[in-house]
This record gives C-alpha cells, structure tokens and sequence, in this order.
C-alpha cells in the first residue's frame, strides 16, 4: 500500500515595515506589539524596517529608496512577505506588491486574520466574515488578477477566505446578509439586557488591552473556564458569569474584546453589539498590565475606545493586575477612575478587597432601610434578598424586623 502523502504547512516569515512621522520610539513600540501579533497569528519575523518621513507616501506607503532596500531584505532573510503597521489603500497595496514581488499584508488584515482563528461561536464568526468582506470589498476593484494573493494573510484562514472570487456584487450582498444577521444578534442582546434590566441584577463589564489579564480575572472570581493564554486576543466571544458577593448579593461579570492601538475601524463596527456590553453595564472593571512599560499608553487607548462606544458616566475601578510579575512597585494612578486596586488575577492577590469594593459600589446606589413586616408580607424580604442586601433579620411577636440596603428601584416595592 503507498504510503500517504504528508503535507507540511509552509511557514510564514514576514518583515515589518512602520514608518515614522514624529516619535520613532513609539513606531518601535508598534512594531513590537506588531511582531506580537505575528507571532499570535504563527508568523515568524525575520526582520523590521522603519522609514522616518514627514508623511505616508500616498502611492507606495514607503519612499522608493526605502523599497529597494526592502527588496534586498527580503532576498537576504528569505521573507515571504511582509506586514505594514498600518491600514495600506487599495493602491498602496496594489504598488507594493508590484515592486516587490512579495505577499504584502497590513496590521488590519493581521488582526482580522487573528480573529478568524479565534472566533468560536456563531456571533463571533458573523462578526469577523462582515469585518473581512468589508475590509476587502474596497480592494477588489480592479484587482481580479491577483485576488488570491489579496485574500492570503497569515495561513489564509478564516470566514472570509471562502469566496474571495466573489465580484463586488456578491460581495456586497453577503456584506447586507451578515448585517442583517448581526441586527438579529443585536435584538437578541437588546433581550437579554433588558431581562437583566427587569431583574434588577447589576453587571460589571471588564475591559482592557488584550492581553492585560481579564479572562484569568474572570475564571479566579466565578471559575468560568474561559481561554487564558499568553498571547494577544486570546478570547472574542464575549462570557457573562453571575458573582456571589459577601452579603449574597449577585453581580454579572462580562468580559470584552480586548483593545489595541489602531483597532481597524471594520472590527469595531462589527464588534459594536459585543463592545456595547461597556455601555449598558453599570461599573467598568478596567484591567490594566501593570507589568507592561507601555501601561499608561495601553490605557490611553482603552479609554479613546471607550469614548468611540460612547461609554459615558459609569463607575470605573481600574485594577492594576500581575502585580506578582513586578520585580519593584509601580505607580498605581488613573485619574479617571473613582477607585484602584493592585491585583494579580492568576495568584488571587487583592481579589477579596475587588468583591468588597464591587459590594461597597452597590451599596451606595442603595437605600438603607428598617421595617418590620407583617407576616403576611414575608414575602417581601425574599425580594430584598434576591435584589438587596439584608442586614438584619428578626421574627418577633408582632412581624419581622428587618434592616437591609435595597436598590432604588425596587424601594418602592418593598
């Protein structure tokens, strides 16, 4: 019998190309958190470049001295393609690959090609499909030629790469179909909060830059068993778990996508239902790596999304975790939080003084009251011990006294 064919996977070795208009610091920076990326998405960098200019060359992205060298780079380390750092137009894209004879990428397709891997569920799916086709129905004009290398980012994976023959019509159809799809994910999710919202439970939404812990803060708190890995975007799909407080009062925990710099515009209009859960939810647990020299950047853009969403006016705890990878403590400051804590998720350090907080934040949106219920009205402390919190509770000759902190909006019901 003939021995089966093994096909091997042809590794991907890119070279990174950013280029700098005023802080060249912050451009490496970039291209390591790109080179992150990368390496998330199973690429192997063999090489970065950066080209100090005034401005993005319209036509080419980099200068064309620039592109004659890079052209021997990739000679020399045997690339077989490379990653801008930035969303490249359609003729930028186009230009490249003809002078370099190269697969070209940009940090947008990177990322989507991440979140086709990661997406498990149906939603998440739907989502990054409308992300892709979107992305590339603006670069399939005039490129028919060449569509299958357009459609390749790193392993050519993904919801999107099935049709990538597809003309704009097609695509454009598919495009109203996933939306369409997505208004129904949308009326669903208006559903469930609105639930919530009519049982009164509070919820907290975790936010963050991805990687900065917020899976593993939430597996500790509820034994969630979401995905932890050490790697950039780790978990899309959002997982809400319920929180028993001290005094037995429950708390949604929900946890987000992860942020980055330059997050394609594409994800957070498809990822808008998912991000929104910000939006809706009554305390903001913003978890921060404090680990990560770039710390105070990562939450500049954690708090620039935040304000894209529209996330206005909520109660924000910023929890500065892997507090156990610190070799000296770090400054603990944001000033647009109302409270901070140093935590370390994975050990459980300063997890118990997150639930007492989260219980403390409850209870000034609360009522504190005492009365003594006619048995006939027992039914009334059930109330207060699904949606409050109970204080005391005494059965006495003529009723059960009572002293409990309850929500305001159910004051008028107990």
């Amino acid at each position: 019998m003939a021995e089966p064919i093994k096909l091997e996977s042809l590794e991907e070795r890119v070279i990174l190309v950013g280029i700098s208009l005023q802080d060249e610091r912050e451009t490496e920076e970039s291209l390591d958190e790109l080179q992150e990326l990368a390496d998330t998405a199973g690429a192997r960098t063999v090489g970065k470049m950066i080209q100090k200019r005034e401005s993005v060359h319209p036509g080419l992205y980099l200068g064309t001295g620039k592109i004659a060298e890079l052209r021997e780079m990739i000679e020399e380390t045997g690339a077989t393609g490379i990653i801008c750092d930035d969303e490249l137009s359609p003729a930028q894209l186009r230009n490249l690959e003809q002078e370099l004879d190269s697969k070209v990428m940009d940090r947008t397709l990177l990322i989507l090609d991440i979140f086709a891997a990661r997406a498990a569920t149906s939603e998440g799916k739907i989502q990054v499909e409308l992300a892709q086709l979107q992305y590339r129905l603006a670069r399939l004009v005039g490129l028919r030629s060449s569509l299958s290398r357009l459609g390749g980012g790193i392993g050519t994976r993904g919801p999107g790469e099935k049709k990538l023959e597809m003309d704009r019509r097609l695509v454009k159809s598919r495009i109203a179909q996933l939306r369409r799809e997505l208004q129904d994910v949308k009326r669903h999710r208006d559903v469930i909060r609105e639930r919530r919202k009519k049982n009164r439970v509070p919820v907290a939404a975790i936010v963050g830059y991805t990687n900065a812990g917020k899976s593993t803060l939430l597996n500790t708190l509820t034994e969630a068993d979401v995905l932890e890995e050490d790697k950039l975007f780790a978990t899309l799909d959002p997982t809400t778990r319920t929180l028993v407080l001290e005094g037995g009062q429950e708390i949604l925990l929900t946890d987000t996508v992860g942020f980055i710099r330059k997050l394609p515009h594409h994800l957070i209009e498809a990822f808008r239902s998912t991000l929104e859960e910000a939006k809706y939810a009554d305390v903001i647990l913003h978890v921060v790596d404090a680990s990560n020299p770039q710390m105070e950047k990562q939450m500049h853009v954690v708090y620039d999304t935040l304000e894209t969403l529209g996330v206005q006016g909520k109660t924000i705890v910023t929890l500065f975790n892997k507090q156990d990878r610190l070799e000296e403590p770090v400054s603990m400051r944001d000033f647009r939080a109302d409270r901070v804590l140093g935590i370390s998720a994975r050990t459980g350090q300063g997890l118990e003084e997150v639930k007492t907080l989260l219980e403390e934040i409850l209870t000034e949106r609360q009522i504190l009251i005492e009365r003594l219920y006619p048995y006939e009205e027992a039914g009334k402390i059930q109330l207060i011990r699904k949606f409050g919190q109970l204080l005391t509770e005494e059965y006495r000759e003529d009723g059960i006294y009572v002293k409990a902190y309850v929500p305001q909006e159910i004051y008028g019901n107990v």
